[in-house]
């Protein structure tokens, strides 16, 4: 039978080792989380005790396992064109301005999930365009990272089922943008498809290799991070993006004692942050 108790002091030791491989921090509250989602590794990796797969998860040589761990605790629901108004402030905010640039466009999603808030991106891109014929000439290139190999490998199929079409996509976005692929699932069609390039990437990592962007979309990430690798996020994004460029928080993620790098532009609604210079 599985034993799923867990001490204190092996819950602290998990903690820290969450915290150092991809930054994020679990409060005292948080030992049901870890249950529920290391409790479904415990078969696959031949352990019968909770206590027994954090241990072998503080192994450095459990490199497997460890990849596993990080990846259930780093996986997060998401939904199509969540909280509406980034996907609206690209259309009547960001590419007006940025409509007549004479090199193709930039845009990151850094936390891509399962691909819902790339894919959106991609569609808010493709509605503008066509309501503005010959604006953007040059294109849109929209890039997504995860830490998260199955998220991304969920995101590179384009391949959603019911339930996860269900979640913020109108009836009209789905027809156009989706073809049935049998069983109640749908495909995200090739044009939005191919608009979108996924990369595994930890944000604690280096971003000289991604090249300079135009908008980042950061949301809803920021919020699991202490105060110090918050601040080293935002300043590394500064660095990521072109002068003036935009970066988009979660609703309730806030800038405020972390960076003097971005001026705050408060839109009706949302809240924006372009990068001084």
């Amino acid at each position: 039978m599985e034993n799923k108790n867990l001490q204190q002091g092996e819950y602290d030791q998990f903690r820290t080792f969450l915290e150092q491989q991809c930054g994020i921090v679990l409060g005292d509250n948080k030992l049901y989380l870890v249950k529920s989602r290391l409790a479904p590794l415990m078969a696959r990796f031949g352990v019968d005790s909770l206590s027994a797969l954090v241990a072998k998860t503080l192994s450095p040589h459990e490199r497997q396992l460890r990849a596993a761990v990080v990846d259930a605790m780093t996986t997060n629901e998401t939904l199509w064109f969540r909280d509406t108004y980034p996907f609206e402030l690209l259309k009547s905010k960001i590419y007006p301005e940025l409509k007549d640039t004479r090199r193709g466009l930039k845009i990151w999603s850094a936390a891509s999930s399962s691909g819902q808030e790339p894919y959106s991106i991609a569609m808010a891109t493709q509605e503008y365009q066509s309501q503005n014929p010959g604006a953007l000439k040059m294109g849109v290139q929209i890039v997504g990272t995860d830490i998260s190999n199955t998220m991304l490998d969920m995101c590179k199929n384009a391949e959603y089922d019911s339930l996860a079409l269900a979640r913020g996509l109108s009836v009209e976005r789905r027809q156009k943008f989706f073809q049935d692929s049998g069983n109640g699932m749908a495909r995200v069609v090739d044009p939005i498809k191919r608009m979108v390039n996924f990369r595994h990437l930890n944000l604690l990592d280096s971003y000289s290799l991604m090249g300079k962007f135009d908008v980042i979309f950061c949301r809803n990430v920021l919020i699991y991070f202490s105060p110090e690798v918050k601040a080293k996020i935002i300043a590394q994004f500064a660095q990521a993006l072109n002068p003036r460029g935009y970066l988009f928080l979660g609703a309730s993620e806030s800038m405020a004692g972390l960076s003097d790098e971005f001026e705050m532009i408060r839109c009706n609604p949302g809240i924006i942050y372009r990068k001084k210079t």
